[in-house]
């Protein structure tokens, strides 16, 4: 195969391939039931390319053969799976409803071979850090952590909605993560504070806008680790990686009109205030909250890092 030619496929009745290497090994197979395709590869086997290779290269022999679609439905919790489909060409195109739910991922007979696009590609060795925070993706590891930050007060109250999060959604949320980075609708990230490895805080951007090239972030923090410059750290590195690595030109942050906290976060970050919301947000017991918004441009990190100030359009 073209994309890993120790790989090949070799009949294992109908609908069926087996995918063997150069030796002889049998790594995994595949099978085809009607539109839907169902791969597995061996645990010693993975992270060679041999799942993408053998998915791909099963796919174009078999769309070529005249089927109009093909589909894969992959659990939440398994990413390298939904990799793989990205990799193959497959695009995420919904979720499948029931127990459990299933990812919907399909390749129709015209679409282009090359791995899909990624609006949010991964993190340059996994984290970013400026030596003092560092941004990695959240996971399943940290529903402790997640679940202590969520039940701070004065989290609770600037969540949206002002609600405690309950078991299952943190559970979700946690776990989930990496799929919905993958799918390029949101990107889910843990502040570490460098020097001791602790977890400090969240930040979480929302890519709400992609015709637009217009984003949205999010952040909280443990009360111990407040008022240290943790927050405007992280969002600086956020967006610094956001300019460079993706389509999105715009990052919009909003807060509520007394969090006069977050407002200095946020400018110190480099945000100019550009609008006031009027009943923007849900509140508690069905009222309306009104939202301050903040918006930070490329340009505006090109002023502040040449100390001209995001103020500044020359």
């Amino acid at each position: 195969m073209d994309q890993n030619p120790e790989i090949r496929l070799e009949d294992a009745g109908p609908g069926s391939r087996t995918i063997i290497d150069a030796t002889g090994a049998v790594l995994g197979g595949l099978t085809l039931t009607g539109e839907r395709l169902e791969f597995r590869v061996e645990p010693w086997a993975r992270r060679r390319g041999a799942a993408t290779a053998a998915v791909r290269e099963f796919s174009r022999t078999a769309l070529a053969g005249g089927l109009d679609r093909i589909e894969l439905l992959i659990p939440w919790d398994a990413p390298a799976a939904q990799r793989v489909a990205l990799a193959a060409g497959y695009t995420r195109e919904g979720v499948r409803r029931g127990d459990p739910e299933l990812l919907v991922y399909s390749r129709l007979a015209g679409d282009p071979e090359e791995p899909a696009l990624r609006l949010l590609p991964d993190l340059p060795g996994g984290e970013l850090s400026d030596g003092v925070v560092t941004l990695r993706p959240l996971g399943e590891q940290d529903i402790d952590f997640y679940t202590e930050l969520h039940n701070v007060p004065d989290v609770i109250a600037t969540s949206v909605p002002p609600e405690p999060k309950q078991a299952g959604e943190i559970h979700r949320r946690c776990s989930r993560a990496e799929a919905h980075w993958l799918a390029g609708n949101r990107a889910d990230l843990v502040i570490v504070e460098t020097a001791t490895g602790a977890r400090a805080g969240e930040i979480d951007l929302y890519y709400q806008e992609p015709p637009t090239g217009q984003a949205m972030i999010g952040y909280s923090m443990l009360p111990a680790y407040r008022k240290r410059g943790f927050t405007s750290r992280a969002a600086q590195l956020l967006a610094l990686w956001v300019f460079a690595e993706t389509g999105i030109t715009r990052l919009i942050a909003g807060t509520l009109p007394t969090n006069l906290g977050s407002q200095r976060v946020l400018e110190s970050a480099g945000f100019t205030r550009e609008a006031y919301l009027r009943s923007r947000l849900p509140g508690p017991a069905g009222t309306r909250l009104d939202d301050v918004q903040f918006v930070l441009l490329a340009e505006d990190l090109l002023a502040q890092a040449s100390g001209r100030g995001a103020d500044s359009h020359a």
